[in-house]
């Protein structure tokens, strides 16, 4: 579809609550409009990532952001440059995939996916049928996301619908409910998946809600009664019948994280089907068949065109024929050859490169001045807050450094969430940049009782009682 079409396809974007951007309706902000891109699977060829970089240095600012959904957002693009931006990357095959203000790209796959040998069925195919399933459900809001995972994990990402294995064997279909909890929708085969998942997601739509774990109890007997005549209309699989008889079809609460058997957990060998992560960590990790993992992390989810270009230059050197975008906001190369010392030397001027680097527990916006509704300098304010945190985050914790309540790079719950508000900072324990704030201390104060944490822990450290001295410490102008 040509850019000018879409431009007349869309509706009015800014009037839409829950709004995205892509490329032929870009979002404005603070520098300029920002243009997001869907790579298909999250996947980029090596000329295709060329075409970003060069797109971000030609027609924005040259500043790309890496979000939690393996998509990328070309910054400071303008209103005479964002039509030979579009073109440019469609001709690339990385253009919008549809007009009606539904999701650009509907599924989340781990970046191994279809090379992760502990996987137990064709992962990137069944994505595949998924979103080409998804273009014809219409209404469908556009944050709308499928995680599609192929071995058993103890967590996956925040969606609105989940496609895994099922313990006893087929797969599991299940949507996101409320309290971070799964509900079960259908056990099936593996062929029958996008049949009940485009019937699910159409029932979805036509409940007007804009996220699974917003649906009544009500919209959630929709969604099964849905899915089960999508279910009828088609040959009954063994795997459907034989979950059906045990009563696992159609469950009416929700339910845990499964559980491996003993076989799956010992896997076929490289990386470990239970356990892993849904994106490895930074570094370097084997695979399988003599294969290498490098995964580096953008810092706070930014790098530039420059970097973006050096990475192409190292994959072609290590003759890795694609770059994968990891949910981690950072990109992953696999490879039979592992990049030199002074390659990684190279690589740290612009990106994490190690498993403990504690910027990896502190999600960041792009806060002011870039973006229109920051107060503060989140970005440089994050880089302090990894280094205080950093204790913290070895133990598994995690910080939040939001430029507002919206919490665009992160929207859940962090141990300790700071949310710029007027040139301050308000301190949330535990919760969301949504939720009410403990108190509003500047960047100086936020430092300083991080440093008595280590010794008080971080609830005691943030307790309400020196708010109102802390603020009058500010050296920063509101």
């Amino acid at each position: 579809m040509s850019v000018a079409a879409h431009r007349r396809a869309l509706p009015d974007a800014p009037a839409r609550r829950g709004w995205c951007p892509g490329l032929s309706r870009p979002m404005p902000t603070g520098d300029g409009l920002l243009a997001r891109v869907h790579p298909p699977l999250g996947i980029l060829t090596l000329p295709q990532a060329r075409a970003v970089a060069e797109g971000a240095r030609r027609f924005g600012n040259g500043h790309l952001d890496l979000t939690a959904r393996a998509n990328l957002q070309i910054r400071g693009v303008s209103d005479a440059t964002r039509a030979p931006l579009a073109r440019l990357l469609e001709a690339a095959g990385l253009g919008d995939t549809r007009a009606d203000g539904g999701p650009q790209r509907l599924t989340l796959t781990s970046p191994l996916a279809g090379r992760d040998p502990a996987e137990t069925f064709d992962v990137p195919a069944l994505a595949r049928a998924i979103e080409a399933a998804g273009l014809a459900v219409s209404g469908l809001p556009a944050k709308t996301l499928v995680v599609v995972e192929g071995r058993l994990r103890a967590e996956m990402p925040e969606a609105d619908a989940y496609v895994f294995p099922a313990a006893s064997g087929g797969v599991r279909i299940a949507v996101a409910a409320e309290e971070h909890g799964r509900r079960d929708c259908v056990t099936c085969s593996e062929e029958e998946a996008p049949a009940a998942v485009a019937a699910l997601l159409n029932a979805f739509a036509g409940t007007g809600r804009r996220r699974t774990r917003d649906l009544s109890p009500d919209d959630f007997s929709a969604l099964e009664n849905a899915v089960r005549l999508a279910m009828q209309a088609q040959v009954p699989s063994p795997v459907r019948e034989r979950d059906r008889v045990r009563g696992q079809v159609f469950p009416d609460r929700a339910h845990p994280s499964p559980q491996p058997s003993p076989a799956r957990e010992r896997g076929r060998g490289g990386v470990s089907p239970i356990g892993a992560p849904f994106s490895p960590p930074a570094g370097i990790a084997p695979l399988a068949a003599s294969q290498s993992v490098l995964t580096v992390d953008a810092p706070f989810g930014r790098c530039t065109a420059d970097a973006l270009d050096r990475l192409v230059d190292l994959a072609s050197r290590l003759s890795a024929e694609e770059i994968r975008l990891s949910p981690t906001r950072g990109f992953m190369l696999l490879s039979r050859q592992e990049p030199s010392d002074a390659d990684l030397t190279a690589l740290a001027q612009n990106f994490i490169v190690a498993p403990d680097d504690p910027r990896r527990s502190v999600a960041a916006c792009t806060g002011a001045p870039a973006c229109a509704s920051g107060s503060t300098p989140t970005l440089a304010d994050a880089a302090d807050v990894a280094e205080a945190f950093r204790p913290f985050g070895a133990d598994g914790r995690s910080a939040h450094v939001s430029g507002c309540a919206k919490g665009c790079a992160r929207p859940g719950p962090a141990d300790l969430t700071l949310v710029g508000r007027d040139g301050l900072y308000g301190a949330v324990i535990g919760g969301a940049p949504g939720d009410e704030p403990a108190m509003h201390l500047p960047i100086e104060a936020v430092l300083e009782r991080l440093g008595r944490a280590k010794t008080i822990g971080l609830a005691a450290a943030f307790a309400p009682d020196r708010a109102k001295t802390d603020i009058g410490r500010t050296r920063r102008p509101a």
